[in-house]
């Protein structure tokens, strides 16, 4: 789930089609179809080029009105791309991959800008760009079998880390312009913001709880910050808005 100017997309397993809501009449929209989009994993959204990109068995850039369809990644039948997660900062996009300890970064024309390397012990989950240019990582800790949130920077050097045997897998983060990050914690049924404290991320607290979320799990998270909103996906359920004070 994301949002691109007025319009709230979504995709769904096993669908092909991007489903469009209007953020002000709530309206549903008419949906883009992807041709040959099977299992969608993830959506982002560029305010600045107007593009969606959507991550499945390859990465799909998308116009907003859905009539510019371009498979962007992998460029050649060469290239091994299985794309996880997407993110996008400016004209950036940055994928997390399925089976590596790497993130890659793209142009929005999807050259290939850098590698960034992660600790062999680091399955990433998603990750997004911070105001500093550092990267914020969601994964698993393979070594310690836990979940932890992490501050890379671009010479691969783990910088900070949340972790607390409470947190659960967290399948997407988000961050506002002041650094501070929205987590999804979709075992336990809430959104954590958690924010730099010395040498390490820390909790500062839960914003949202299971009660909020009708014990849902979220899924997917989108940070509308001239609005303070927090969009939240829940499985199974569709969307919900939060006002974050």
């Amino acid at each position: 789930m994301t949002q691109l100017h007025d319009v709230i997309c979504m995709v769904c397993d096993e669908s092909s089609v991007i489903s469009r809501f209007c953020t002000t009449s709530q309206q549903r929209l008419s949906d883009i179809n992807v041709k040959d989009l099977r299992v969608p994993s993830d959506i982002a959204s560029c305010e600045e080029t107007s593009r969606l990109y959507v991550a499945g068995e390859c990465v799909w850039r998308v116009s907003s009105d859905g009539k510019d369809i371009k498979s962007l990644l992998p460029k050649s039948p060469s290239e091994t791309v299985r794309p996880q997660r997407l993110s996008v900062t400016a004209t950036r996009l940055l994928v997390t991959s399925r089976y590596t300890r790497q993130l890659m970064e793209f142009s929005a024309d999807g050259d290939e800008l850098r590698l960034v390397r992660l600790p062999r012990y680091m399955d990433p989950h998603h990750a997004v760009e911070s105001p500093t240019g550092t990267f914020i990582v969601s994964h698993l800790n393979t070594q310690r079998n836990q979940h932890q949130v992490s501050e890379v920077n671009t010479e691969e050097q783990v910088l900070r880390q949340f972790s607390s045997l409470s947190l659960g897998w967290s399948p997407h983060i988000a961050v506002d312009s002041r650094g501070n990050i929205f987590v999804a914690d979709r075992d336990n049924s809430r959104i954590l913001l958690l924010g730099r404290v010395g040498a390490q991320l820390a909790l500062r607290r839960v914003i949202i709880d299971e009660y909020q979320l009708s014990n849902k799990p979220p899924c997917s998270l989108y940070y509308e910050e001239e609005a303070r909103q927090l969009l939240v996906g829940l499985y199974d359920i569709g969307v919900t808005t939060f006002d974050v004070l």
